[in-house]
């Protein structure tokens, strides 16, 4: 699924849009170069669960929890990580079990350690805009996709790719 996000208005209502789908659990990659807006992308999937605080990237602490309602959220920034292997000492593997909904920006500097997402988000800046290509990784992100192709606020951003020509085609 390709978006175009043409504000940071757009990419907090995806956000938003992917908490709904996820329903309080699942792993999700966040990928894009500093200041395309995983963060940004991050802190709609937070409103989604009531958070309105600011919601910073975690460069430094490397994790960033959140109990909101019943939904425990783990939004975790690796790019500072020096060694996969940090994440066994910080607690990643509880941290990335059950029933949690993690968030990982810079996964790449993780890569070895951490499991296969259930969906991959790659955002990349286009003009004074983002385009976001959503990939599912298993079952689970596939039904992901399927629901966030489902919904209305989203039908503005689609952009035609051939991984959705035939959703585009099917809707006309």
């Amino acid at each position: 699924m390709l978006l175009r996000l043409d504000d940071e208005a757009r990419q907090v209502a995806l956000g938003e849009c992917l908490g709904r789908a996820l329903e309080g659990c699942g792993l999700v990659y966040l990928e894009g170069e500093l200041g395309a807006g995983k963060t940004t992308l991050a802190r709609g999937v937070l409103r989604a669960y009531g958070h309105r605080g600011a919601v910073k990237s975690p460069t430094y602490t490397l994790v960033e929890p959140y109990e909101l309602d019943d939904v425990r959220i783990h939004h975790f920034d690796l790019y500072r990580l020096g060694d996969p292997e940090e994440l066994e000492f910080i607690g990643g593997r509880d941290l990335l079990a059950g029933d949690a909904l993690c968030l990982i920006e810079w996964p790449a500097r993780g890569e070895g350690w951490l499991p296969e997402p259930d969906l991959r988000i790659c955002l990349v800046l286009a003009g004074t805009g983002r385009e976001a290509r959503l990939e599912a990784r298993s079952p689970r992100g596939e039904q992901l996709l399927t629901r966030l192709a489902a919904m209305p606020e989203l039908a503005a951003c689609r952009l035609m790719d051939p991984d959705n020509a035939r959703e585009g085609e099917a809707a006309r």
